[in-house]
């Protein structure tokens, strides 16, 4: 599985780290996801959903 919002399909950003000596390392900035029961095509469901999806009210709750 992932680390993707199932509603909006948000995921990791891939960036560098740039220390004042300009070493660079890679660093992952992942999403806020939160795993619901939601009602999905009738049915409740559980899915990976970000924060900003559930205060937008994209997603129903079960």
């Amino acid at each position: 599985m992932s680390f993707k919002c199932d509603i909006c399909g948000k995921g990791a950003l891939v960036g560098n780290n740039v220390s004042h000596a300009n070493n660079k390392t890679k660093k992952r900035s992942l999403p806020n996801l939160q795993t619901i029961r939601a009602i999905v095509d009738g049915s409740p469901k559980k899915v990976r959903t970000c924060t900003r999806c559930l205060k937008a009210g994209k997603v129903v709750k079960a």
